[in-house]
């Protein structure tokens, strides 16, 4: 997150945030740590404070920013698909191969599979932390790794976003 930060918004926001948040780590990160989710909490609500860019909207940028993360270290993992609806479907059980190389806690969130074809997908995301939009931005960036496009809408089943159904349409 904080290479995301310095890139978009200057080495200055990255001190403000870190210097008004409480972190256990002092602030201090390895690109190999996994730091707890209430440090990335508390950077997103401090950069939000900051930049005046609501925290979904940050989610959705830092999703679309880790992708590329995904690229450079796993990119064997993407490169078993051809498709982005499949690998989306995948979602599950890609998340759980890589969550040794992901910054969070390792509590995953949860996909479920309700409707698949060729051109669509229905799949619904569960999970305490609600970054729904974190996955968003990584589905989107999954349609542009497939050079295609798609419609995707995100419903909220809980309005806290702790359960989201995302519902799919390939151009």
């Amino acid at each position: 997150l904080l290479e995301l930060v310095e890139d978009k918004f200057g080495l200055e926001t990255v001190d403000y945030i870190i210097s008004n948040s409480d972190l256990e780590s002092n602030g201090i990160y390895t690109s190999v740590g996994i730091y707890s989710f209430s440090e990335l909490s508390q950077l997103l609500q401090h950069l939000s404070e900051r930049t005046q860019i609501s925290i979904d909207n940050l989610l959705l940028v830092y999703g679309e920013y880790f992708f590329r993360v995904l690229e450079k270290s796993c990119p064997e993992l993407l490169l078993a698909y051809t498709d982005p609806i499949e690998m989306i479907s995948a979602i599950e059980s890609i998340i759980h191969f890589g969550a040794g190389k992901i910054y969070l806690d390792l509590e995953l969130p949860a996909f479920k599979v309700i409707e698949k074809t060729e051109n669509s997908l229905i799949i619904d995301y569960k999970s305490s932390r609600a970054m729904c939009y974190f996955s968003l931005g990584l589905m989107n960036k999954t349609f542009e790794f497939f050079n295609s496009t798609a419609t995707i809408e995100l419903e909220k089943i809980m309005e806290d976003g702790t359960e989201v159904r995302f519902v799919i349409h390939k151009n």
